[in-house]
């Protein structure tokens, strides 16, 4: 790899060699397979469904964005109560599972379309006016309450032990868990920290394995088995996705179809985000092109809502660009989108084999943990940065008004009820698009009557 003036890192428009391109492909798959797989869990739909339409997703954005936009698709949180009111409705309590994903899955294509459609909306409407409706002081309190939310998943992870464990033992266990998600903490950090040269790209991967091993070895002493080999049991070699397809309802469009407007925001802050870090790689390489991100948010939601469609065609829930990739992104320096094509196509190889989907999920989830502890907190100090770099006023009573209802809303709806769904009105609304839309309008409303000024000094 080329290095200007020493500085390590991978552009948006570079390609590792094939080494190096599969080692942070993989390092990419194993901050996005928790999470998506999760939702998978949660809605009910087949994970190795989910997994594939993850990948073949990111293809689809990939190849509509122009390969110009290095973001990885995965399945989003968002949208997992609206999904689940379908899968768990009365009216389909007889319903199989695979009809009642059929039935999700129409929802989902139409909440794609609205991603499309706000995209074409942005991309007419000009920067102006997307400075206007989604200032700094918006997105970036979005990309903060995004990281913050998730706070109590990474620590849940941290602390979780293997089921099927005798009560006597559950104690020695949560302790032994705490030790490997430290230890997975820890390494991660100090590896991202001090390795240097090409290594200091992969300390996810790196730190990762360090989790592993010391699992393996904490679990050969004390006997508690962290890590397992059999949780998909299948005497198959190969395991094909089921793959189901989608039936109309009015009912899905109703709950599902809305919450892509709230995702909007989300996309604006992730976009954002990448602008900021790829400029600042470029300059520190000395590279004379200038990566335009910002100004591509139109393309992305457009993008997003084909990787919805793609998704919901086969049998996949929706999703959206991942924080935690972007996270891994900035840890690593490495933003090519080559990197992010090899991932989608090992996570589709890796749905179709049993043997490498246990490989995966032998991971055990405290060292996810610890891992989360340190990409959801990056995620949420990227919003920091995005404030800092737009030099947000933090003097100005409007400014702190919007930051300080969005953070409230957004945190307090997350950890106050349940599933971060705000009880009001008679109805619920999720938090964090609550708390987005919430920013927007009261930003949009103290704007009024003041005259054009930008949010910068």
């Amino acid at each position: 790899m080329t290095t200007n003036n020493k500085v390590i890192g991978y552009l948006p428009d570079e390609r590792p060699p094939f080494f190096e391109l599969i080692l942070f492909a993989l390092q990419q798959i194993v901050v996005m397979f928790p999470a998506t797989v999760l939702v998978a869990l949660i809605t009910g739909f087949h994970v190795s469904t989910t997994i594939f339409a993850s990948g073949l997703a990111t293809l689809g954005f990939i190849l509509v964005t122009g390969r110009k936009i290095p973001l990885y698709y995965g399945s989003s949180f968002s949208y997992i109560s609206a999904i689940a009111s379908i899968m768990s409705a009365e009216a389909y309590a007889n319903y199989t599972l695979n009809d009642k994903i059929s039935i999700a899955q129409f929802g989902i294509i139409m909440s794609g379309l609205v991603s499309i459609a706000a995209g074409i909306i942005i991309n007419k409407s000009g920067k102006k006016v997307i400075d206007k409706v989604l200032p700094p002081t918006v997105t970036g309190s979005i990309a903060i309450i995004i990281g913050l939310s998730l706070s109590a998943n990474a620590l849940g992870n941290a602390s979780t032990i293997p089921q099927n464990i005798s009560e006597a033992t559950q104690g020695a266990a949560t302790n032994w868990a705490w030790v490997i998600a430290i230890i997975t903490l820890l390494a991660t950090i100090l590896y991202s920290v001090y390795l240097k040269g090409k290594l200091s790209q992969l300390p996810i991967l790196f730190g990762l394995c360090t989790g592993y091993v010391s699992a393996l070895i904490i679990g050969a002493v004390t006997g508690i088995p962290f890590v397992s080999f059999n949780t998909i049991e299948s005497t198959s070699f190969i395991s094909l996705p089921i793959f189901t397809f989608p039936k109309p309802s009015w009912a899905a469009v109703v709950a599902i179809m809305p919450i892509a407007i709230a995702t909007v925001p989300e996309s604006t802050a992730h976009i954002y985000q990448l602008d900021i870090y790829v400029n600042d790689l470029a300059k520190k390489k000395g590279s004379k092109t200038k990566y335009d991100l910002e100004n591509k948010l139109g393309l992305n939601l457009i993008g997003d809502g084909i990787g919805d469609i793609i998704s919901a065609l086969i049998g996949g829930p929706a999703g959206t660009n991942y924080g935690e990739n972007i996270s891994a992104m900035a840890i690593s320096k490495n933003f090519s989108v080559p990197v992010l094509i090899a991932a989608s196509i090992i996570t589709m190889i890796i749905s179709c084999f049993t043997p490498l989907i246990n490989i995966v999920y032998s991971i055990p989830t405290c060292v996810i943990g610890g891992l989360s502890i340190y990409l959801f907190g990056v995620i949420a100090a990227q919003g920091i940065t995005i404030m800092m770099d737009k030099q947000v006023d933090m003097f100005s009573s409007k400014n702190l008004a919007v930051i300080a209802v969005i953070l409230i809303i957004g945190l307090g709806g997350t950890f106050n009820f349940e599933g971060g769904m705000i009880p009001m009105f008679g109805t619920q609304f999720p938090a964090l698009a609550t708390a987005a839309v919430v920013g927007i309008l009261l930003n949009l409303l103290l704007s009024m009557g003041q005259n054009e000024s930008p949010e910068i000094e």
